[in-house]
């Protein structure tokens, strides 16, 4: 009986350690273990291989959900799953909530998860948001009403908007606001020396324009960090004005010298016709003449 009984437990010690291999293979005992340390309530059964038939990484959404524990928030694990399944990044969106309340904050999961879903970053957007940003601008050229040209670089100290990050405009409209405000402001210059002399007439017009109105910074401040003078635009567009207007002058004297050739040509060829007429009218005195005696109209005194 006991030889009969070996294979038999043989079978049952593979079929044993198949299952075991089997239920490690689907189920992360490991994380299974590190969240129970952690005080996150997770069950084998339901929350683990639940998350494998759902074809969720068990990983991405339990250690998120352990650091948000470590952390003091309190957390769906079902909206983490949720967040996971609409591909999201769970992992960004609870470092991003995590360092909003040590910030003071106020973000609230669900419009975390829109602005991850929107397709920003939003971890980056609350960093931003504690430590601004600066944003250094191309170099900008403008003239000023004496026709001058001046280049500019500024550099603008933005801060992200948390309730504007959904459908808010980016880096890309902030840049092109400025750059449009410096060549309003320096446009509207009497001369390029008033600027050099206060350049923060460029800063204070571009902040009063509100030019962060409906995008997703809050600007904080345009500080000029370098500008140039550049050429004398105004006297170029004057000396090619007055190229332009002396071959615009020369082709209209071209034009009337045409027309007075034109006419004298036309005087002369009516000179040839008369003195045709008055030779073809010489031919014609004779003959009257001979006419005239033989009809005795005209007679030769004696």
């Amino acid at each position: 009986m006991e030889l009969g009984l070996a294979p038999i437990v043989a079978i049952v010690a593979i079929l044993i350690i198949i299952f075991l291999i089997v239920l490690l293979a689907i189920v992360p005992i490991p994380l299974w273990i590190a969240a129970r340390a952690a005080g996150v309530k997770v069950r084998i059964f339901k929350d683990l291989v639940g998350m494998r038939l759902r074809r969720v990484s068990p990983p991405a959404v339990i250690n998120p959900q352990i650091n948000a524990t470590k952390a003091g928030l309190n957390l769906n694990l079902e909206q983490l799953e949720a967040h996971y399944l609409a591909r999201g990044n769970v992992s960004r969106v609870v470092n991003a909530l995590i360092a909003a309340d040590k910030a003071g904050i106020d973000l609230p999961f669900e419009r975390a998860t829109a602005i991850d879903l929107a397709g920003r970053d939003v971890f980056e957007a609350v960093q931003v948001s504690v430590r601004p940003r600066v944003i250094e601008t191309p170099r900008i050229s403008a003239v000023a009403l004496d026709g001058i040209q001046l280049v500019a670089v500024t550099r603008v100290t933005v801060r992200a908007n948390i309730e504007r990050l959904v459908g808010g405009a980016g880096d890309e409209t902030i840049l092109a606001r400025i750059g449009q405000g410096i060549v309003s402001a320096i446009g509207s210059s009497e001369t390029y020396e008033d600027v050099l002399e206060n350049p923060d007439v460029i800063s204070q017009r571009v902040l009063s324009e509100g030019l962060d109105t409906g995008t997703a910074y809050e600007i904080l401040s345009i500080d000029i960090a370098d500008i140039d003078v550049g050429e004398n635009i105004g006297a170029r567009l004057r000396t090619e004005q007055a190229e332009a207007d002396l071959i615009v002058a020369k082709a209209r004297a071209e034009e009337r010298l045409a027309m007075a050739e034109a006419r004298e040509q036309e005087m002369k060829a009516k000179v040839q016709q008369m003195r045709a007429k008055v030779v073809e009218a010489e031919t014609q005195v004779p003959k009257a003449l001979a006419e005239a005696f033989r009809a005795g109209n005209l007679t030769i005194p004696r």
